[in-house]
């Protein structure tokens, strides 16, 4: 149970639900309620495929290319500790705005982008390394279900009260740096795990 939680905890905080109601707002602003239903369904799809298919999919890979699962977690707990303290200084934040507003036209590609970017596979496939080590990764498909239903509830919320502007603005960043150090304790983690795994004292 304290793994799942991590893992939910981790994955949600990579993706980052609130960033993503904040473009999809940009994306989809002047469409219908049923054309806004249609949209964030169409991008949670698209999200939920690519992580699951890196949560079955990565470790084989690894395997295939000759790279240890302990080696692995050292690397993507790196890469996620990086992720965890760009998102702690507000630079996830502002690179999701600029995605954001340069896109004049409805397009929910950086949001996909943003959502299932290689930091995030990197993360599910940690996971999936770290809690089933090659078997069904259960831990992580569970974290990435949670997440991305969560995600697309907190899109559809986020374009009913658009208004909202400078108390969102506030939220959101506030929230986006408590993501930040989670993203950064676990990548820590996560990196220690396997370093004390490959290099036995």
């Amino acid at each position: 149970m304290k793994e799942q939680l991590q893992a939910i905890v981790t994955v949600m905080s990579l993706v980052n639900p609130t960033i993503c109601g904040m473009m999809f707002v940009q994306a989809v602003a002047g469409h219908s309620r049923s054309e806004q239903l249609l949209d964030a369904t169409k991008a949670t799809l698209v999200i939920l495929v690519i992580l699951v298919a890196a949560a079955l999919v990565g470790t084989q890979l690894l395997q295939l290319f000759g790279v240890s699962l302990d080696a692995f977690m050292v690397a993507g707990g790196g890469v996620l500790a990086w992720m965890g303290f760009s998102m702690l200084r507000g630079q996830q934040t502002e690179s999701a705005s600029a995605s954001a507003g340069s896109n004049s036209e409805a397009s929910l590609t950086p949001l996909i982008l943003f959502a299932a970017s290689p930091g995030t596979i990197t993360g599910v496939i940690t996971i999936s390394a770290a809690h089933t080590r090659l078997e069904l990764p259960v831990t992580a498909l569970v974290a990435i279900a949670v997440t991305t239903v969560s995600t697309w509830v907190i899109m559809l919320l986020a374009a009913r009260v658009a208004g909202e502007h400078e108390a969102g603005g506030f939220i959101r960043d506030t929230m986006t740096r408590l993501m930040g150090l989670v993203v950064l304790s676990m990548g820590v983690q996560f990196a220690l795990t396997g370093y004390r795994a490959y290099m036995p004292c």
